[in-house]
């Protein structure tokens, strides 16, 4: 069932703003670039249908192929797939005489003489509705709604959870809190919940500053969160910041494996670091007394690494530049520890991102493995000897993963990868791979797809 505002403007509205949406993804744009630009009072609504729509695009598109063989005008088209899509057995949030009807009203503002051939279409899949979904799905990219590359890619890298993981795409992701440390710890937090009237549970004890919201909220319900008391951050995403300081529990820790904590003082470079949850969660872990540079390419988007810091009174210096380009910022000292959050296809935040999958192209996993790689090389001279630095991807691909960290040990001697028992490596987002013992039955998992490698560089590695 897909959520809409209580007060949602009139439905041919947000109808054809969802299809301009779908309509913007097929020609190769990024969704959120584009409800940047929806108008406010449609916005909501809009993100909300847009999501269900993309979920089940290749579904939709194999169905209106069936119906009418001859592709309508684009804008025409986009309305009757949005509509097919959200007429989808299990996905109806409307009346289906109504979705019709709105439907239809929004093509007679936008192309009149289309009207009667829509209402034909969407009336008779009403009635082959149930013939027409088996139908297509025999076809892979109806069937998971995902592209077929996509679909080898997975299965080479994953033969027994490809699967599950395309279904675990489909789902809607759990709005995950990261509790500030500084304005007390999760269980008081979850008390403060409570009294707002907000239901949630903790994410795990791999999470310790984690809270799963039963249901999503504004961030402006949450209490305290204009004064930094918490933060939306996915619990996958939470792990970054302890990794790299050395916090996590001793029995996460492979056996024979010890490091010290990073403290006050310590010189780290977030190297990749817009929007900034990332970075403001490792200088509240560390007290906000980390020497913290956050460095990012994209000038606009680090306004938001600032925005973040400035929420939580958290300091840190914001500088735009390519990581790569160490010649253009480096000021010659060494940092003590790196995280980079590398440039990736966003594989394993599909379900938060249901357009990243319709965007991506096959090139662009090798393109992006380059960039990684460069990305790599270019700071690791920058640690100091016996400094560490975390690889991070929010991708389920190994291209991307473990088979991008293979390839770099092979290049540097002088490095090594520290082993845990959990929480690190590859993080798939299937449900058995988070502690679930709170999570309501049929709950989406936990944790997004992520990889994590921890780096350590020889301690007598030649400084420059």
């Amino acid at each position: 069932m897909s959520s809409v505002p209580t007060s949602s403007p009139p439905l041919h509205r947000l109808l054809a703003q969802c299809a301009d949406a779908v309509q913007a993804v097929r020609d190769g744009h990024s969704l959120t670039d584009w409800l940047s630009r929806c108008p406010a009072e449609l916005r909501p609504g809009a993100q909300a249908l847009s999501f269900t729509v993309l979920r089940r695009l290749g579904a939709a598109q194999a169905v209106r192929a069936k119906l009418a063989p001859k592709n309508p005008p684009p804008r025409v088209d986009a309305l009757l797939v949005t509509a097919i899509a959200l007429l989808w057995p299990g996905e109806t949030a409307y009346a289906e005489h109504t979705l019709v009807d709105q439907t239809v009203h929004a093509v007679r503002q936008r192309a009149a003489n289309s009207a009667g051939f829509v209402n034909a279409v969407l009336r008779r899949f009403l009635r082959e509705r149930d013939a027409l979904v088996a139908q297509v799905e025999a076809d892979p990219v109806a069937r998971y709604n995902h592209p077929r590359w996509w679909q080898e890619r997975l299965s080479a890298d994953w033969p027994a959870q490809w699967q599950g993981l395309l279904d675990a795409n489909q789902q809607r992701p759990p709005m995950t809190l990261r509790v500030n440390p500084a304005h007390g710890d999760a269980a008081a937090y979850l008390a403060r919940l409570a009294e707002a009237g907000i239901a949630a549970r903790p994410a795990g004890d791999l999470f310790p500053q984690a809270l799963v919201l039963d249901e999503p909220r504004p961030v402006q319900a949450l209490p305290g969160f204009d004064a930094g008391h918490a933060s939306v951050q996915d619990a996958s995403a939470q792990l970054a910041a302890p990794l790299l300081l050395g916090q996590r529990r001793p029995q996460d820790l492979a056996p024979g494996e010890d490091w010290a904590v990073l403290g006050a003082g310590a010189r780290v470079l977030d190297a990749c670091a817009a929007p900034g949850g990332k970075t403001a969660h490792l200088q509240e872990l560390g007290g906000n007394a980390l020497d913290l540079l956050a460095l990012d390419a994209d000038a606009k988007r680090l306004e938001r690494v600032s925005q973040n810091l400035g929420r939580l009174s958290l300091e840190g210096s914001v500088r735009a530049a390519d990581a790569r380009d160490t010649a253009a910022w480096w000021d010659g000292r060494p940092f003590d520890a790196i995280l980079l959050d590398a440039p990736c296809s966003a594989s394993g935040i599909v379900r938060r991102h249901p357009d990243v999958r319709w965007l991506r192209r096959p090139g662009d996993i090798p393109s992006l493995a380059k960039i990684q790689a460069e990305l790599l090389d270019a700071l690791w001279p920058l640690l100091k000897p016996g400094g560490r630095l975390l690889y991070a991807t929010c991708s389920v691909f190994k291209a991307e993963g473990q088979d991008q960290i293979d390839a770099f040990l092979q290049r540097h001697g002088d490095a090594r990868s520290r082993e845990f028992t959990r929480g690190a490596g590859h993080l798939l987002p299937l449900a058995d791979n988070a502690a679930q013992e709170d999570a309501p039955r049929g709950a989406p998992a936990v944790t997004d797809g992520f990889y994590y490698a921890l780096l350590q560089k020889s301690p007598s590695s030649a400084p420059l």
